[in-house]
């Protein structure tokens, strides 16, 4: 039997997923797989998450009920087409009804984007875009261990291109998963590292989405939220990593920024990070850190981008309505650099060692990434070499 996933959304807006949420609240996942009808489900993961003991946990709770489960853990970091033919390949051998992402922003995207090529057929590279899926996809459960990505609430799976090396936005609102659980204790297993990186790939989220010139009421709305959560939380995941209360609302906040990038898209910081990503490794939070204050300030030349900044430090409680704009925005940059500065990830270029010489590639290429589109202020190749050099 084949189960399709085929909910409905709110008139004009994109469809959510379910959020189940809370300390343990992973204990429900049996029942959520039930009420999808699948008795064969793909668990996609990652090594990291195996050597965590997630996978076991799953397996259990999966087994008790007699649901069966087909492992594919070979997500990688940044996850590439073959791994999402690999990740299709496995899910069409054991015949599954249902796929369970489980892991960072990769496992969900791998799940996604092997989802659309065993449904639909083709390469994930004939995704490219958004709604080119003519049939139902299996349904999808979401279950991040990470507080980052919001993977969970998104449409878009991020494939790079194993050639190329560029990253491919897949997007479909087929793709959105049936459920999201959000539970803390997962995150406990993060490195000091991942946490940060993800951390400010939330509060980047919520930055962005703010301001994107497809910015709505609804974004609005997740923007502001998000980013009150990432600025009252992450210090505190920061510095005492057991705190499960902080490490929920950070998971909030990243579904938050999910739904926002879901409702608004992304900006230049984005697509300034990318190509550190592709060409020297760094990992996505980073590249998007260490770019992301000096994005602010470029916007920021714009009044009316200085004004939503404004409002968006006034309205999360951050600042004074009576203060200047000049004055909050430059709060914001300080608040961003300061917080930057206590997770202890290099904040400049050639500490992440990049060299000058590759700044015009990089700018050229980050000029042509699709995210570039919606930033509010346009930006040419010389623009983003000016944004690369500021930091360094």
């Amino acid at each position: 039997m084949s189960v399709t996933h085929t909910r409905k959304g709110l008139p004009g807006l994109p469809m959510r997923p379910r959020m189940i949420r809370g300390e343990g609240c992973l204990e429900g996942l049996a029942g959520a797989v039930a009420e999808l009808g699948a008795s064969k489900v793909l668990l996609v993961t990652d090594q990291g998450i195996v050597k965590a003991g997630h996978v076991d946990q799953v397996l259990r709770m999966l087994g008790d009920v007699g649901i069966s489960v087909t492992i594919f853990d070979g997500v990688l970091e940044n996850p590439t087409t073959s791994e999402v033919v690999d990740c299709a390949a496995a899910a069409r051998s054991a015949r599954v009804e249902a796929i369970i992402g489980l892991g960072g922003g990769s496992a969900l995207d791998t799940a996604k984007g092997g989802n659309l090529i065993l449904t639909n057929g083709g390469e994930i590279k004939d995704y490219r875009g958004y709604g080119k899926a003519s049939k139902p996809l299996l349904p999808l459960i979401a279950i991040p261990t990470t507080a980052g990505t919001g993977s969970e609430c998104q449409s878009y799976a991020l494939i790079t291109d194993q050639e190329t090396h560029a990253k491919m936005a897949c997007g479909d609102s087929k793709a959105i998963p049936a459920a999201a659980f959000l539970d803390p204790i997962l995150t406990l297993t993060q490195p000091p590292y991942v946490s940060a990186c993800t951390g400010m790939d939330a509060l980047a989220h919520a930055l962005e989405t703010a301001v994107t010139l497809k910015r709505n009421p609804v974004s609005w709305g997740f923007s502001v939220a998000a980013f009150k959560l990432c600025m009252e939380n992450l210090p505190a995941v920061l510095l005492e990593p057991g705190n499960v209360r902080a490490r929920s609302a950070m998971q909030l906040a990243a579904a938050y920024s999910g739904l926002a990038i879901e409702n608004s898209m992304l900006g230049s910081a984005h697509s300034a990070a990318n190509p550190l990503t592709a060409h020297f490794g760094v990992t996505h939070g980073h590249a998007v850190s260490a770019v992301l204050p000096s994005i602010i300030e470029y916007n920021s030349e714009s009044p009316e981008v200085s004004h939503l900044y404004t409002r968006l430090m006034v309205e999360s409680g951050l600042s004074e309505e009576i203060s200047s704009t000049d004055v909050v925005v430059r709060e914001l940059v300080l608040r961003v650099r300061g917080l930057l500065k206590s997770t202890g990830l290099a904040m400049s270029l050639d500490n992440l060692g990049i060299p000058r010489k590759a700044i015009p590639a990089l700018a050229r290429e980050a000029s042509e990434q699709w995210t570039a589109r919606f930033n509010p202020r346009a930006m040419t190749v010389c623009d983003f070499e000016a944004i690369y050099l500021r930091s360094f």
